[in-house]
């Protein structure tokens, strides 16, 4: 086989590239985002509801992959918006992002496919009522820090309160995430704990966690 059979691409990839750069324009300039920023590329499979729209924030350069869903589920009682995405952030496919308050994801993140970051759950205290009468909780916030790579499957949850991401950490597949994890950090297992984190007093990596975790 000749290397430029090797290297030459589908024509019908060249079809779907267009395709993708039409809907990023599309969403860009007719939906009421609060703002997006140069270079923005969205997949046509994108679940993105216009009024929800109103209530997310996107930095230059920021990619959205296959059936990747960004929701406000609830109306907020803020006009800011809840759904932040800094600049040069991916989502990978089938990536699910649900705030009803305040989900921040900063610049240079990257996720893998099958994500989920969620600032609420599902009421379910009221026993004699089905749960999906119940609504959602009050739940919390969620700061996914600059640098961070949150792998496959991983599923990052605020209840209440505040969940910090710490800068440049690695959240590894199939991982659940409850409670804020220390900049510099690797944390595996079901709930998420840290395996490894950055020393910046012997500038190495270690096992085990180095600081506490924040509250």
């Amino acid at each position: 086989m000749s290397k430029a059979h090797q290297t030459s691409e589908d024509p019908f990839h060249w079809i779907s590239r267009a395709i993708r750069k039409i809907h990023s324009w599309w969403l860009k300039w007719t939906y009421p985002f609060v703002s997006v920023g140069r270079n923005f590329s969205a997949h046509h499979s994108c679940d993105l509801r216009r009024p929800a729209a109103n209530y997310m924030k996107i930095g230059d350069n920021v990619i959205l992959e296959r059936n990747v869903r960004l929701d406000v589920p609830v109306i907020p009682e803020t006009d800011d918006p809840v759904i932040l995405l800094g600049e040069r952030c991916v989502l990978g496919q089938r990536t699910t992002v649900l705030a009803i308050n305040r989900i921040e994801i900063r610049s240079d993140t990257i996720f893998a496919a099958s994500v989920l970051v969620t600032d609420h759950n599902h009421a379910f205290e009221d026993v004699n009522t089905p749960i999906w009468k119940q609504g959602g909780t009050k739940g919390g916030t969620v700061c996914i820090e600059e640098g961070c790579w949150v792998g496959f499957g991983a599923i990052i949850a605020a209840n209440e309160a505040e969940l910090v991401i710490g800068k440049n950490s690695v959240i590894g597949a199939n991982a659940l995430v409850t409670r804020s994890i220390p900049p510099y950090s690797v944390v595996s297992g079901n709930p998420a704990r840290v395996v490894k984190q950055y020393d910046p007093t012997t500038r190495k990596w270690v096992l085990g966690s180095v600081t506490p975790s924040p509250k």
